[in-house]
């Protein structure tokens, strides 16, 4: 049997598989919760240091 030939029936067969099982497993979903933070003040770090030398550069 040539696979070729038979790619189109193969491939709406697949469909048909993925179709089915989305639709069963679609009422299992649990809902979506919605969770609100509660301080609206965004942490931030600030990194300051010292630039290399091009003798510390070359020693690393």
């Amino acid at each position: 049997m040539n696979i070729a030939k038979n790619m189109e029936i193969i491939f709406a067969a697949a469909v048909v598989v993925v179709s089915a099982t989305s639709f069963a497993t679609a009422a299992v979903n649990p809902p979506v919760i919605s969770v609100k933070a509660d301080s609206v003040n965004i942490p931030s770090v600030t990194v300051t240091a010292k630039r290399l030398t091009a003798a510390e550069k070359a020693s690393l």
